[in-house]
């Protein structure tokens, strides 16, 4: 009868010990988590820098991913809604800097076969590499579209 009771307080104690290292582990792997936080407020359209971000430990295990979890990553991004200090930086409201701005100038390139006729122009809209814009020729006042390319240039389409 006395070996049951000290063989069963053995296994309770079995069990809390598994218990608690389950949840020695389940903290520690929580306390390895680190988000990116303002240390000040951003506003949309502004380019973030180094100076305004904090790298933070996360203590809540409730929080959820996708947010930004290194400074490289946030760093001379755009941001498209209000980040405001102490607070998570969610990767989708981040993008990449405009590679055209509006009102700036730029060369525009028709090509056609061996032949290519370049011009100024002017950038209707902020634009990144790859988008469709509309660019206002300088010489001629025209508005033609175009094709955003790596470097800076725009690619007119022909009609």
């Amino acid at each position: 009868m006395m070996f049951r009771r000290i063989k069963r307080m053995f296994t309770m104690t079995g069990v809390a010990a598994t218990v608690l290292a389950v949840f020695a582990a389940t903290s520690s792997m929580a306390g390895d988590r680190y988000a990116v936080v303002p240390t000040d407020t951003i506003y949309p359209g502004e380019a973030i820098p180094s100076s305004k971000l904090d790298r933070v430990q996360v203590n809540n295990p409730n929080l959820a991913g996708g947010f930004a979890s290194d400074i490289s990553e946030v760093v001379g991004m755009l941001s498209t809604k209000t980040l405001l200090p102490g607070r998570t930086i969610p990767l989708a409201t981040l993008k990449r800097p405009y590679a055209v701005i509006r009102g700036s100038q730029l060369r525009l390139v028709f090509n056609i076969g061996n032949l290519t006729i370049s011009a100024a122009g002017s950038p209707m809209d902020d634009a990144n590499i790859g988008d469709v814009i509309r660019v206002r020729n300088l010489d001629s006042g025209q508005i033609v579209s175009g094709t955003v390319m790596g470097d800076g240039t725009v690619q007119v389409m022909a009609k």
